[in-house]
């Protein structure tokens, strides 16, 4: 079994290491280290919670040197604000006994503030590709000194829409550095991108995306509808010995909201939720609470949550099922980390079916079926989605030949059309044309006649 002590690192990342308390590489580590440090071209494909960040960075950091300059030499970019905040993090942690400059730029908080970071210098600087465009496009940050490029969870920053801010940046960048890409899914547009900017990179994929983490329990309901969906899940977080940390997934910001509103009135201190219509302060608060054990239960969109370290993760209750099957993988793979053993429970409707097939599908794996609880109440109640749509039929304009008595001729004052007000009539017939500004002389002449 391969151990860190077998890794050409120095002293003090071994340090670091000890002190993190890590003693075995996992997969994606252990095969990342040795082309990173190489300097090549990488492309590592590995689900979530499998470590991609030390993946990537212990490398970096055994091959960055001492310097005082101003400008950076690693960038490293990811989707999300939240994202940038626990790499730094990380990052720090891992150079604890190095001299590291590490800054992070995103979004939603004051430019200049990051501008005046920057400009005091950094070794490393962690961006979302919005705030970091920003800062070059103001010539706060230079680029020019580039040597390694990490983007990692790409394929979420594409669907984000990130890709006109990355071609642009990468244009901005040196020509010769490195290029590291971290997804946890290969797309048809992640593909696109490392053609057209990577050097026969070197691909490590650790895992299939449909392969499910063998320690991690999964369960399904069949609920009809999304007040008894809120009625099962009201239940079972009942039992909070059980459901001691509940990370709860919905498909977008608004059904967020309302699941938090639901679950407010019954677990008001112990419920938090996390989207990106919330403030920054906000979303950080949730993610601390929620991580520290503060708060229970935090309900998230898949996005928001999306290579978020958060340990300890008991049940990952998948409210809303995922169109994406991939994207039940990201979820599921919050629990159960670490070799821990963990639970994931999935509510689908009968709208919802073909998705849990395709998931099922995707990890050539059935999810056993349960039983609602005879406790749980089947709600009668449907949100405006889920309400059965009226639609009118076409009145015709014209009466058909088997009409009906309900239709009837118009009467003489309904068939009247509108020609106009009378003083336009009135102009119509005494001058053959109405008046224009263009010939002055046209009625004029018009009326001698």
């Amino acid at each position: 079994m391969s151990t860190f002590e077998n890794f050409n690192i120095s002293k003090q990342l071994h340090y670091a290491i000890e002190d993190l308390g890590f003693d075995v590489p996992t997969p994606i580590q252990e095969g990342a280290f040795s082309v990173i440090l190489s300097g090549k071209d990488m492309v590592g494909i590995a689900q979530t919670g499998t470590g991609k960040t030390f993946a990537y960075m212990l490398p970096l950091l055994q091959d960055l040197k001492f310097s005082k300059q101003t400008n950076p030499r690693i960038l490293v970019m990811v989707p999300t604000r939240e994202l940038v905040v626990q790499v730094v993090e990380q990052i720090k942690s891992f150079s604890k006994y190095l001299t590291v400059r590490v800054v992070g730029v995103y979004g939603g908080v004051n430019m200049n503030t990051q501008a005046q970071a920057v400009a005091q210098g950094a070794d490393i600087v962690v961006a979302t590709p919005g705030r970091l465009y920003d800062l070059v496009l103001s010539r706060a940050l230079q680029l020019k000194d580039v040597k390694k490029l990490v983007i990692d969870e790409v394929d979420v920053m594409l669907d984000l829409g990130f890709r006109f801010q990355l071609i642009n940046i990468f244009e901005l960048l040196p020509e010769r550095r490195q290029n590291i890409m971290f997804s946890a899914t290969m797309t048809d547009d992640v593909d696109a991108l490392i053609n057209d900017f990577f050097v026969i990179p070197a691909k490590i994929s650790i895992a299939v995306s449909g392969t499910p983490l063998e320690n991690i329990s999964q369960q399904v309901y069949a609920v009809p509808n999304f007040y008894t969906k809120i009625n099962l899940l009201n239940h079972l977080l009942r039992d909070k010995q059980e459901f001691h940390k509940v990370l709860v997934f919905v498909s977008n910001k608004r059904s967020a909201d309302k699941v938090f509103e639901c679950l407010e009135e019954r677990y008001a201190d112990e419920s938090a939720v996390i989207h990106s219509n919330k403030t920054q302060n906000y979303r950080l608060r949730s993610i601390n609470q929620f991580d520290e054990g503060k708060n229970r239960i935090l309900v998230a969109t898949d996005i928001m949550a999306r290579g978020l370290d958060l340990d300890k993760i008991s049940h990952v209750i998948n409210f809303d099922t995922p169109n994406y099957p991939e994207n039940y993988m990201h979820r599921i793979g919050r629990t159960g980390r670490a070799e821990e053993l963990g639970k994931s429970i999935l509510f689908y409707t009968e709208k919802e079916a073909p998705y849990k097939e395709a998931i099922e599908a995707l990890m050539d794996y059935s999810i056993p079926v349960m039983e609602i609880p005879e406790k749980v109440a089947i709600s009668e109640e449907l949100t405006p989605e889920e309400r059965p749509k009226i639609i009118e039929g076409n009145n015709p304009e014209e009466r058909s030949e088997d009409a009906g008595s309900g239709f009837h001729e118009k009467s003489e004052k309904n068939k009247k059309t509108n020609q106009g007000g009378s003083y336009k009539r009135i102009i119509a017939q005494k001058y053959k044309k109405p008046k224009t500004r263009g010939d002055k002389n046209y009625n004029k002449r018009n009326k001698r006649k």
